[in-house]
């Protein structure tokens, strides 16, 4: 015989105390009473009715279904409130307001709307989606030809400023070659351009093949540079022209040299007198070792500041327009030298041999900076992780914070420029976390906020309200480790911190 049961779930209060006097010292219990009802003639029902049952039961929250695509809580900023929805700031100023975590470091905290008041604040102004879209179109066509009369100005103000001067006093913040790095570029270009142009007329006058790889050893410093000079200051695009520079090298100065020498022992010419080329090699070595020591100086300068030795910061290639500048100079002076002795041993024993192997000799030397080159710009543009000193202090700096309880899984990585990739999962201390949010509210307002909560409703709308400002307060603990590490370690960092074991943070 089928049976149906129905539950009726009845708070204790008045009527609990009337007909359960024993459980009136118990608030918390909720009384069930189940009847047993049968489908069955009014005759055939049972005369007595089951005896009830006790037990709790729990409030459980309503699972809300969120679907899809969710977009209620999202927020918009006031620029692109205006900028999707042709607003007006007059057209915000009526909205709810929202002060948010700001995700720049220079402003701590921003104003941002709910994307659902702005969407029907815009069609409250422009009566509907189709006009709307009209004015988008409208300002996107302004827009792009407001871009066109800039690019026409700027062209117009370009010749302009070619054919009558600029007499505009130079910023001291934009003369980037006249100091450091820039300053050593600059000495470079020049002296190797004069080298290149009194080698070329030496190798002219002598035929000397040292002389010949000499000259196109110059030419290809001097282009190198150049191409160094257009890029610099575009952050990974250093890295890139130094890359070019190091092909550059091997294609010009080992390719042409190696190709010179080699010709020269297939097919050997008399030397002219040499007396005019070691005269130019004199003067070569004289600016291009002066060169070679102003680099060597900038070098040393930077490796101080930044606490490495001089070996250290050739090898990790911090600085690559220095570096470039460093090993062109350094062969060139080697080359110099290889390229004299040869010469002298051809002057001394009349065979054109030996200033072919000094051909060949520059070559080698050529290649060899241009793979060193090539291996280390390569590198730093693929990225390396820095030593295990570094990432041992900063992790130990992470731990010693009271709101980390524990770092995993930590990789860094040298993105060159004094910038630094870190990323680690952190076990954040939701106590500290918490407690770092309590300490900026009013304790007795949330004392009196919890004593008036009488529902389960009540409650959810409290937890939630404070639940997401300590969600807040996390990312705002993720920004502060981000601070003091800049701050102690005196670069640039970019941090990428995955909350251990909750959620994802930048």
């Amino acid at each position: 015989m089928s049976v149906s049961s129905r539950i009726q779930c009845v708070s204790p209060g008045l009527a609990t105390e009337r007909m359960f006097p024993c459980l009136a010292h118990r608030p918390w219990q909720v009384l069930c009473r189940v009847y047993l009802q049968q489908r069955a003639p009014l005759s055939q029902r049972p005369s007595k009715i089951a005896k009830p049952c006790f037990g709790k039961v729990r409030a459980v929250l309503k699972k809300r279904e969120y679907g899809t695509k969710y977009t209620q809580n999202n927020f918009i900023t006031t620029v692109r409130a205006m900028n999707e929805f042709c607003l007006k700031p007059s057209d915000l100023e009526q909205l709810r307001k929202i002060r948010r975590r700001s995700p720049h470091d220079d402003t701590e905290a921003f104003t941002v709307f709910l994307r659902s008041d702005v969407e029907a604040k815009a069609l409250d102004v422009w009566g509907s989606q189709e006009a709307l879209a009209r004015e988008r179109n409208l300002r996107k066509e302004v827009e792009k030809e407001y871009q066109e009369n800039i690019f026409r100005n700027q062209k117009l103000l370009k010749e302009y400023k070619d054919f009558w001067g600029n007499t505009k006093p130079r910023s001291r913040t934009r003369a980037t070659f006249l100091q450091g790095p820039g300053k050593v570029v600059m000495v470079a270009i020049c002296i190797n351009g004069l080298n290149f142009f009194f080698k070329l007329l030496a190798w002219v006058y002598t035929g000397s093949a040292s002389m010949f790889s000499e000259a196109i050893h110059s030419l290809a410093d001097t282009c190198n540079q150049v191409i160094w000079h257009s890029w610099y200051g575009f952050s990974n695009m250093r890295y890139i022209a130094s890359l070019i520079s190091g092909v550059g090298i091997f294609m010009m100065g080992a390719g042409l040299s190696w190709y010179h020498g080699i010709m020269g022992l297939l097919h050997p010419q008399p030397i002219e007198s040499l007396l005019w080329a070691y005269c130019i090699l004199a003067g070569s070595l004289v600016s291009e070792g002066a060169t070679l020591l102003v680099a060597i100086n900038e070098i040393k300068k930077s490796a101080h500041e930044q606490g490495l030795s001089f070996y250290e910061y050739v090898m990790q290639s911090r600085d690559p327009s220095t570096n470039v500048v460093l090993l062109e100079d350094a062969a060139a002076v080697l080359g110099v030298v290889l390229a004299a002795g040869c010469m002298g041993l051809t002057s001394l024993t009349g065979n054109p041999y030996y200033d072919s192997l000094g051909s060949l000799g520059v070559g080698t030397l050529l290649g060899t900076v241009s793979a060193f080159l090539i291996y280390t710009n390569t590198e730093a543009l693929l990225g390396r992780s820095i030593q295990a000193e570094h990432v041992q202090k900063l992790t130990e700096f992470l731990e010693s914070d009271p709101a980390v309880r524990a770092i995993h899984d930590v990789k860094a990585t040298d993105m060159g420029l004094s910038k630094v990739r870190f990323k680690a999962e952190v076990d954040f201390d939701g106590r500290v976390v918490t407690r770092s949010y309590l300490e900026k509210q009013d304790i007795e307002q949330i004392l009196n906020d919890i004593q008036q909560v009488k529902t389960p409703e009540e409650l959810e709308n409290f937890m939630l309200k404070h639940g997401e400002n300590i969600i807040d307060t996390l990312g705002a603990e993720v920004d502060r480790l981000e601070k003091e590490l800049k701050v102690s370690e005196k670069t640039t960092l970019r941090f990428l911190i995955d909350v251990y074991g909750s959620m994802k943070t930048l």
